[in-house]
């Protein structure tokens, strides 16, 4: 590699730079790490949070260029460079929002790119703040150089970063002429990912709108109008709505209720052809008792003292099968929904079958 020729003041910024290297290169290493913690805290979920400290040869070069507008290397503001890639354009804004609550920003110096309207922009549409740490954050006495060195932070999406590298691999946007026609699929690459980009962004509005409003109606007791999904049902279970049955069987011999996940009923409840958690409400008070009826028979013959929670709506898909005529084929069919298909299923159903025979919701 060619030796640069440096000017004095360019060579003394260089030498600064070589004494401060050991604070950079703790600075990049620990600041990535705060803030991961700090993007926890605030519920934020990131990809990635990359950093680097500008490389000695790479200083070299910018200073040879433009060594004498700096006038010392705190005017430098990008050789502690942080990289906060998210996974959704929102998202880039609450890291940004972060960053203002802990450190001080250099306004005049930070840029927001994504304002730029360039079609062929896409890649380049991050926000960069540079960043110092204030003393009220953290200070020491021995090292109060930590509190006047300025790094960069640039913010961008997966799909920019992705971007991005793509075109540094490809050597577009580096100045040297390139065919129209690869500029323009190019730039309607970057279209399409923009696009894709909100749309992402876009969706997840619409699915949190989603889940409050199921949280709602289900607080609300609104069952009927609630449409049975994945969503849907695990609201309903926070409401505990097979608690009182499980109660009322586990009062039958004392017994003490385990926690089970019930989650597992939802793919059972689509097999039996419910739509909403209305349907489900009106399954529990209309066969309570039956699945009531089944769990003294159960609890008479084997004298259980701890009982699974998931005890009740199993009783109670078994009420309404049986009920419904439903019998060996449909009992079989639920325990292959709750336990995954097995031979012993059969012989389940059929000892189900026989013990609930005779008991009274069966002759009504």
């Amino acid at each position: 590699m060619k030796q640069l020729e440096l000017d004095t003041h360019s060579q003394e910024l260089l030498a600064q730079y070589d004494s401060l290297l050991p604070i950079y290169t703790k600075m990049a290493d620990i600041i990535p790490e705060r803030l991961k913690g700090f993007f926890d805290e605030a519920g934020i979920i990131v990809a990635a949070v990359e950093h680097r400290v500008k490389a000695r040869e790479s200083l070299a070069g910018k200073l040879a260029l433009k060594g004498g507008k700096y006038r010392d290397i705190f005017d430098i503001t990008d050789l502690v460079g942080i990289r906060v890639i998210t996974f959704y354009t929102d998202d880039v804004d609450k890291v940004a929002s972060v960053l203002e609550r802990l450190y001080e920003i250099d306004w005049d110096n930070s840029i927001d790119k994504r304002k730029a309207h360039e079609i062929d922009s896409f890649g380049y549409l991050s926000l960069h703040y540079i960043c110092s740490i204030p003393e009220s954050a953290y200070f020491d006495k021995d090292h109060p150089e930590v509190n006047k060195i300025r790094f960069e932070v640039q913010m961008r999406t997966v799909l920019q970063h992705a971007w991005a590298n793509m075109n540094h691999d490809t050597g577009y946007k580096t100045g040297v002429e390139i065919p129209k026609v690869y500029k323009r699929n190019m730039s309607r690459l970057a279209g399409m990912l923009e696009l894709v980009d909100d749309e992402f962004s876009r969706i997840r509005r619409e699915i949190t709108d989603y889940r409050r409003n199921v949280q709602n109606l289900v607080a609300s007791g609104n069952l009927g109008e609630v449409q049975l999904d994945g969503e849907s049902f695990k609201s309903f279970l926070q409401i505990g709505p097979f608690d009182r049955l499980n109660e009322r069987i586990a009062s039958i011999n004392q017994a003490e209720i385990q926690p089970a996940d019930l989650s597992r009923f939802l793919p059972l409840f689509k097999a039996m052809r419910f739509n909403t958690l209305g349907d489900i409400a009106a399954l529990i008070k209309d066969y309570s008792d039956a699945a009531y009826q089944i769990a003294c028979f159960q609890m008479g013959i084997t004298d259980l003292d701890i009982i699974s929670s998931s005890v009740g709506p199993q009783n109670l898909c078994t009420a309404y099968i049986l009920k419904n005529g439903g019998g060996k084929p449909g009992l079989k069919l639920m325990l292959d929904e709750l336990n995954g298909p097995s031979e012993s299923n059969e012989f389940m159903a059929d000892f189900l079958l026989e013990q609930s025979k005779d008991l009274p919701f069966m002759n009504r």
